[in-house]
């Protein structure tokens, strides 16, 4: 049995894909017991980091017996997790309704992209689409388009970590109220969400729906990216005037140019110097200047250098488990530290039950 702050808390979780099952690998990383319930022939990636930390149950959801056997486990559970299309598990006999009239405390998790109700809530869509209506893909990328930001934004931002944030506030209600209910984790309401500062900034005035025309989107010279000498990458990040300043001193930006910080007509021309002078260095060079001081710089690096990175390898960001570099549990907790699951374990479904008491 694993460790950690949620050590006790029983999750099942029906096999899906992308936020689902990265929503189980987190509270698999803080202790929770998870198990994952997969179709039989089911094939997985290999080194799927995200199905690390719980066991693995065959049911075919199709047969009578293995619905009964799915709805025996739901008995015993605290949570469920499902990501399937509204009403696939109601037509399945898995619905709330069943499974809450045996288990009254069950905390339901429903994570969809576009949510359990509205009129596209029974259309396919990924995370692209999602994002993409709610402003935030709109407002991310270069002047010329927008572009993906991996499926981080909706997949794991918007869907994973606010279905674990309903899980477990539904939970703590449970334990007090004796009722569970259904979370509807959609991720196009949680990205909406995620823009919270953002539509602040929009209805002050200080933010503009175009790109690269703002202070955070790149549009600000002191803060973005830059091409260095040997073709690699430098992040800025220097918001605060004293940031600024310390940048200015340590890059060699005495000029005059470089003097209004936040006036946006000067950011074209303080870019385009700014580039001049990141292009007379190598990325090393940046970061022994820069790094290891308040201007608020770094190496943009890939995700193979970020692994050799000194500071995250003095934090212990990385771990290596099955011959696997992945992701140390996080956050940190002071007690009842978590420990690094392993690979999915396969079991069977009746030894599950009877040791769930």
């Amino acid at each position: 049995m694993a460790n950690g702050p949620l050590k006790g808390l029983r999750v099942v979780e029906f096999a899906g894909i992308g936020p689902g099952p990265f929503a189980a690998m987190l509270l698999a990383d803080m202790g929770a017991d998870v198990v994952r319930i997969d179709r039989p022939g089911a094939r997985t990636r290999a080194n799927d980091v995200t199905l690390r930390g719980r066991r693995v149950v065959t049911l075919d959801l199709k047969k009578p017996e293995d619905i009964a056997a799915a709805l025996a486990l739901l008995d015993k559970a605290e949570a469920l997790i499902e990501g399937f299309r509204p009403g696939v598990m109601e037509r399945l006999g898995l619905g709330p309704e069943v499974v809450q009239a045996r288990n009254p405390r069950l905390v339901y998790g429903r994570m969809t992209g576009w949510g359990q109700s509205g009129p596209l809530a029974e259309f396919a869509g990924h995370d692209i689409d999602y994002i993409a209506i709610t402003g935030a893909l709109a407002a991310i990328g270069p002047a010329a388009k927008p572009v993906p930001p991996l499926n981080l934004v909706g997949d794991f931002g918007g869907g994973s970590l606010y279905l674990v944030m309903g899980i477990l506030a539904a939970v703590l209600e449970a334990r007090q109220s004796g009722k569970g209910q259904v979370v509807d984790c959609a991720i196009s309401d949680c990205v909406v969400n995620l823009l919270s500062m953002f539509h602040g900034m929009l209805a002050s005035g200080t933010w503009s729906t175009e790109r690269e025309a703002n202070m955070l989107d790149g549009g600000a010279p002191y803060y973005g990216t830059y091409a260095c000498a040997d073709g690699k990458f430098l992040a800025i990040g220097s918001l605060e005037p004293q940031f600024y300043a310390e940048l200015r001193k340590r890059a060699g930006l005495d000029e005059a140019l470089f003097d209004e910080q936040r006036d946006p007509k000067l950011w074209p021309a303080q870019k385009a110097r700014l580039a001049e002078i990141i292009r007379t260095k190598t990325r090393d060079e940046w970061e022994a200047l820069l790094q290891h001081s308040d201007a608020c710089a770094a190496p943009v690096l890939t995700m193979t250098e970020a692994m050799e990175n000194a500071h995250l390898k003095a934090r212990g960001s990385f771990v290596t488990r099955d011959g696997v570099t992945q992701s140390a549990p996080a956050p940190r907790f002071g007690a009842a530290a978590a420990e690094v699951p392993g690979r999915p374990v396969n079991a069977e479904i009746a030894e599950v039950t009877a040791g769930w008491k």
